[in-house]
């Protein structure tokens, strides 16, 4: 019976082992999309052309079709997409910025980018509301992997310049109750590089004003309004190249489960 007993709890620690590397092995850099996960960008001029629009904000200045090139993959196979867009030139935000078509509540998202030159900035907006921070020689609470101004990164784990890193994003939407009133904050969990850099953290506001997304206008940002948004990436005149992004849209009732 002991025997039997160990081998049990010795199978069971296995299967907990190999359950475990098997997550592990879905984040970071080439993750590959689970079955019912929606591939926003594949690389290909069709799926940006096709999956993503001009995010339409008071300082639009660029047209349709989105003018982000293709190019190739510097360190590989395949092409990816330069965020460069000359409409963004000088920082501005919101001027060529662009999101997805579909409309998102509670998700997980990966997302691949590789920053060409120092200083490279751009970012991925959860909701077009709430931006996760990419640039470049900046560790604080404005820099690589901040929850934009609410809580810093782990600036170590950046890969470097002309390198791929990865963002894996666990987003539980803003809740509201019957009259539309906001209960509870959005918050987020973050996997930067397939390290955790961010658990279950509370987003207060949108930062940035009304250039910044939807509701950055309303109420200084503390005006969240019970709408779902977009994902957005961000252009302000930088050669950041993004690849590999999917989404896979779940339900989190509780935000202990994040």
């Amino acid at each position: 019976m002991k025997k039997l007993k160990r081998k049990s709890l010795l199978s069971l620690i296995l299967i907990c082992l190999l359950t475990t590397n098997t997550v592990l092995a879905q984040k970071g850099v080439g993750a590959e999309p689970p079955e019912n996960a929606f591939v926003l960008f594949n690389g290909s001029k069709e799926s940006l052309q096709e999956n993503w629009t001009y995010w339409e904000g008071p300082r639009l200045a660029a047209e349709m079709p989105i003018k982000w090139e293709i190019v190739k993959d510097p360190l590989g196979p395949g092409t990816a997409v330069n965020t460069n867009d000359t409409a963004a030139s000088n920082g501005l935000y919101g001027a060529a910025d662009i999101v997805s078509k579909r409309k998102f509540e509670d998700f997980r998202l990966h997302v691949e980018f590789l920053i060409e030159n120092e200083g490279g900035n751009s970012g991925v907006y959860l909701q077009n509301r709430y931006e996760i921070q990419i640039l470049d020689g900046d560790s604080t609470n404005h820099g690589m992997a901040a929850i934009i101004n609410e809580k810093a990164g782990d600036y170590k784990i950046y890969n470097g310049l002309k390198k791929w890193n990865a963002y894996d994003i666990i987003f539980r939407a803003a809740k509201f109750d019957d009259q539309d009133i906001l209960i509870e904050n959005a918050r987020v969990t973050l996997y930067f590089n397939g390290k955790k850099v961010h658990t279950n953290v509370p987003i207060t506001k949108v930062w940035g004003g009304p250039n910044s997304g939807l509701d950055g206008g309303n109420n200084n940002g503390f005006g969240i309004t019970n709408r779902p948004g977009g994902i957005k990436l961000q252009a302000e005149g930088h050669d950041v190249l993004f690849k590999n992004i999917w989404i896979e849209e779940i339900s989190i009732e509780d935000s202990t489960d994040l």
